[in-house]
């Protein structure tokens, strides 16, 4: 299973954090940068992302390239987004694809082919572009779903499904109130929740079908390969969210330049002091611009992810969800 791959590789490097690989053009040290063509920019993209998983490879237990910053190169990026992910692999990194996939059923069924399973050729099916775990739109339904799942289960990957997001206006549908029905809201109740007159968040729902979900899907550590994105800024949904999905990892962005902090983000986390993992992109791979010292952006990168572990080891532990030894990976040169 996926989910125990994952939990594994936090236990190996003592922390449940992640890098995010979101590089720009505009912030990319200039001396990397050879020439204005796109494939140029990818080339640049790629020796980045390469020097980066070098320096944090030994620190954190996953790296998550969000495929945009890639895709808009046209051919060029995408060849880049999987070198960066076969060469993030080689180094024994957990790969999260962030690419908020879904459609109607036969396009969720591409998309899940060629992200997490195999792909058809004349004779075969092969791996293409080969991701351990990908980030999924719920809101088409389940029938953008199922394919996703099928796939995780004949291949042992993972999704992470979009409940709560980040970013400041994820409220405008997340949070609307929404009718739902007596099996629901008896569902939402067994599992911690007390609901009114039938009316609750549009987020507890969606929490609800990734729970059923997660279900079919749980490895021997308790936890499941069907995931959910629950963002470190609202702390106050994140800890409902919890009681929802017990066995489901949360992959939990705005931490850091998003404004998320550590003590925020320990709600996403279950008392035994696992079920998420933590990301950040900006602060990392360009902390570089705070010593103004673009020759050394892999170096920055490296002390910030120190950083940001020793953060947020320090607030799992003050509420007693640490359940490993912070200083085994921050004794690290």
């Amino acid at each position: 299973m996926m989910a125990d791959k994952l939990l594994d590789a936090i236990d190996k490097k003592q922390n449940p954090c992640v890098v995010g690989l979101d590089p720009v053009i505009e912030r990319l040290p200039k001396h990397l940068i050879n020439g204005d063509s796109l494939k140029d920019i990818a080339g640049a993209y790629r020796t980045f992302n390469f020097e980066i998983i070098d320096a944090v490879a030994d620190l954190v237990p996953a790296v998550k390239p969000q495929v945009a910053f890639y895709e808009k190169y046209g051919f060029e990026g995408l060849k880049t987004f999987k070198d960066t992910v076969d060469y993030a692999r080689s180094k024994g990194l957990i790969v999260i694809e962030d690419g908020k996939r879904n459609d109607i059923g036969s396009t969720s069924q591409a998309y899940a082919d060629g992200h997490l399973g195999r792909v058809g050729t004349i004779s075969s099916k092969v791996p293409s572009l080969d991701l351990d775990l990908l980030t999924v739109n719920p809101y088409l339904g389940s029938d953008g779903l199922n394919p996703f799942v099928d796939v995780c289960k004949r291949y042992e990957k993972g999704i992470f499904i979009l409940v709560k997001t980040s970013n400041p206006s994820s409220g405008d549908l997340q949070d609307r109130l929404i009718e739902i029905n007596d099996d629901e809201k008896d569902e939402l109740r067994q599992l911690g929740l007390d609901v009114k007159n039938n009316i609750t968040e549009m987020y507890n729902l969606v929490a609800l079908q990734v729970n059923r979900y997660a279900q079919g899907l749980i490895g021997k550590r308790g936890y499941s390969s069907i995931g959910a994105v629950v963002g470190a800024t609202y702390p106050a949904q994140a800890e409902t969210l919890r009681k929802i999905m017990p066995n489901s990892i949360f992959l939990v962005p705005g931490y850091g330049a998003q404004g998320g902090n550590a003590k925020d983000l320990t709600n996403c986390f279950n008392d035994g002091g696992y079920g998420a993992v933590v990301n950040s992109s900006r602060g990392i791979i360009f902390a570089y611009e705070k010593s103004n010292n673009p020759t050394a952006f892999a170096e920055a990168a490296r002390t910030a992810v120190k950083s940001m572990i020793e953060d947020i080891c320090s607030a799992l532990s003050k509420c007693n969800k640490l359940n490993y030894d912070k200083k085994n990976v921050l004794a690290r040169e």
